[in-house]
């Protein structure tokens, strides 16, 4: 090997050395594990691990536990635990202490409110209910007679917490990423799939005359395309916050649109809205009164009916 390929080879092996010491940074997305517990008592208040939601007597039919696409930088983390995660590495694993301000808060006496009654629905008027009263969440203290006390601090407000986590890959593929990040904001991962279409693009330019010209140009967009499932369409934060949503994903994504499709399968009333078609879409080719005479209707009847109007 010559000088210069030894020099070139050392600058190579410096440059791999320095991007590895970098370590994680914003914008990079990861695949963790972790459970998070109160400091206090050591109650597990979310976890990716089956095993331990069943320990914790979580009713584990109700969720997927499995560990979580997280991109750094977009608040998917409690602040103390980004910290921990940039200038990290795959393979990292620990606990990070989190103090109450810097998760749900401290608790505000100023948020225990009273209210009027027939504010909360009559189904939800018992201690502990949680209630929506002018667009905010609380959970119900008291309620005698006309008033109730409802306390709108979080649940978990004035709580510490612990923070174990392991992160277990980096996350390359854009679908992926897209998945992960649908999945933190929803609970869920729907299916995605990008794909790069070329569109036709119409630019308009003035001569010096001030004669307009259209030209027309081919471009390619990247559009990533979203299957909205029913718990989705139904999910609160997505419906009213889609906007929001789908701009993060273009921006961490480079995207240059994200398109929902409503997916409706077959089965249901498939069966009664085809009979009810047939008899509509044919009534030329079908004697009504033999096809009444199919059902307890009699139709000499309502052809009297019929008539008198």
């Amino acid at each position: 090997m010559s000088d210069q390929e030894q020099a070139d080879a050392a600058d190579e092996a410096e440059e791999t050395e320095t991007e590895t010491d970098a370590g994680l940074e914003d914008g990079d997305f990861v695949r963790v594990a972790y459970t998070i517990r109160t400091a206090d008592d050591g109650r597990v208040i979310d976890t990716t691990d089956e095993e331990t939601a069943e320990d914790a007597e979580i009713d584990v039919d109700e969720y997927d536990f499995e560990p979580r696409i997280i991109a750094l930088g977009a608040g998917h983390v409690f602040p103390s635990v980004e910290e921990a995660f940039v200038g990290g590495a795959v393979g990292d694993e620990g606990t990070v202490d989190v103090p109450a301000e810097d998760a749900f808060g401290e608790y505000d006496p100023d948020e225990v409110e009273t209210v009027k009654a027939d504010k909360i629905p009559e189904d939800d008027r018992f201690p502990g209910a949680q209630v929506q009263i002018d667009n905010r969440q609380g959970h119900l203290e008291t309620i005698i007679g006309g008033r109730a006390r409802v306390d709108f601090n979080h649940p978990l407000a004035g709580e510490d917490l612990e923070y174990e986590y392991e992160i277990l890959e980096a996350i390359d593929d854009r679908e992926e990423q897209a998945s992960g990040m649908l999945g933190m904001y929803l609970q869920e991962a729907p299916e995605v799939r990008i794909e790069t279409v070329t569109e036709e693009e119409e630019t308009v330019t003035e001569d010096d005359d001030g004669e307009e010209t259209v030209e027309t140009e081919e471009v390619e967009t990247d559009v990533l395309y979203v299957t909205a499932t029913q718990a989705m369409q139904m999910n609160q934060q997505w419906m009213f916050q889609k906007q929001q949503i789908a701009q993060d994903l273009m921006d961490r994504l480079g995207l240059d649109r994200v398109v929902i499709e409503e997916v409706i399968e077959g089965g249901g009333m498939g069966g009664l809205g085809g009979m009810m078609g047939g008899m509509g879409g044919g009534a030329g080719d079908v004697d009504i009164e033999e096809a009444l005479e199919d059902v307890d209707v009699d139709a000499d009847e309502i052809v009297d009916e019929i008539d008198e109007e």
